[in-house]
């Protein structure tokens, strides 16, 4: 142990999460979904969304009531390539899961499919949902909307999530295109990373009702939450780094995650309700697969995508910069990495999944404890 830093396989924290979500009564099977989608980002190095968030996002919902363990998955509308999903306040990764393959076999049908989802709760790391579908020869795009947090250009109020756009497709490399962003500047799970480690933001990331920039990640959260702070977009402040750019497709999200399936949006996903009390999310998602044998033959498809990856990379480096990197070749160099090494974690992290075997007295030893 360095630092307060301990590591731990793969295996030995989806095995704990698994084990912890039946704890909370998630049904086995969905337990091990939800623990696939929380390890995908631990070994992708996406740690704002992996081990970190299991505690104090999932079993703390569970434990308040404002999120099902038990997942129904409503089918409220379906055509032959689309489809309406009602959650009903279940596991998000469950939802989420089940939504992608839905809309991956309405794919391998029709050449193209999509499903819309309402009252979901949070499903981890988007780019797992287009990997399911870059297996299997598809371009993958997903989408979910999020609890207020942007602020819209030339405004200081949080109004948008920080709604993710995520894109995936196969290649002939190693590893497939993968862009999984938020469309705010940063995510409010780096900020709550930040928080763990007690360090300072970089100005510009998070600006207060005057709009002044606030570096102290705690205040930065419960502004969030008071509706005194926000998040900037993509791209800034004001116009003359294009935030413009990251608020129209921060609100993008938000439409396709809540008026195609009838869903809440904006600051009725806040997750207090008029008295100030915690209720559910009620969050929207979309998931859209295009079947690249519709189009082309998938080989062609990832040459021609390989070669365009390999030409960018290829490309004249700036001054003190030996390497450009491609959309998902940092993750899967980390992926490399991690399955060595393990995963890192810091102290604040190590306390909660220890606190977590302690509520439900799970019979589990941490590897740093042997």
């Amino acid at each position: 142990m360095a630092d307060g830093m301990v590591y731990a396989s793969f295996e030995s924290m989806h095995e704990f999460m698994r084990l912890g979500f039946i704890a909370a009564g998630v049904p086995a099977e969905d337990a091990k979904v939800c623990a696939d989608v929380l390890i995908e980002a631990d070994k992708r190095g996406v740690d704002s969304h992996g081990v970190g968030r299991f505690k104090h996002i999932y079993i703390d919902r569970l434990q308040a009531g404002i999120q099902n363990p038990v997942t129904e998955f409503e089918i409220v509308r379906e055509t032959p390539t689309t489809a309406v999903v009602d959650g009903h306040d279940g596991m998000g990764h469950v939802i989420a899961v089940r939504s992608m393959g839905m809309a991956i076999e309405k794919a391998k049908e029709c050449g193209m499919g999509m499903v819309a989802v309402r009252n979901s709760t949070h499903y981890g790391i988007a780019g797992y949902y287009p990997l399911m579908g870059a297996a299997e020869d598809m371009i993958c795009i997903t989408g979910t909307n999020a609890r207020p947090s942007i602020a819209p250009t030339f405004g200081v109020e949080n109004m948008l999530g920080t709604n993710p756009l995520t894109i995936g497709f196969p290649t002939d490399e190693p590893f497939p295109f993968l862009i999984d962003c938020a469309t705010s500047i940063t995510q409010r799970g780096k900020i709550e990373q930040y928080a763990r480690l007690g360090l300072k933001m970089p100005e510009g990331w998070v600006i207060d009702s005057e709009g002044r920039a606030v570096t102290d990640p705690d205040v930065a959260l419960d502004g969030f939450l008071s509706g005194e702070c926000a998040l900037a977009p993509l791209g800034g402040i004001g116009e003359e780094l294009a935030g413009y750019k990251g608020y129209g497709y921060a609100t993008v999200t938000e439409v396709l995650s809540a008026a195609l399936a009838g869903g809440s949006y904006l600051k009725a996903l806040s997750g207090m309700d008029a008295q100030g009390n915690r209720c559910p999310y009620h969050l929207g998602h979309y998931f859209i697969a295009i079947s690249i044998s519709a189009f082309t033959e998938p080989k062609e498809f990832k040459r021609i995508a390989g070669d365009i990856l390999r030409q960018l990379r290829a490309s004249k480096k700036a001054k003190g910069h030996d390497r450009i990197y491609t959309a998902g070749e940092k993750a899967y160099l980390t992926f490399l990495e991690r399955s060595e090494s393990g995963i890192p974690i810091n102290d604040s992290v190590r306390r909660s999944l220890e606190d977590v075997r302690d509520m439900y007295k799970m019979d589990f030893v941490f590897p740093w404890e042997e």
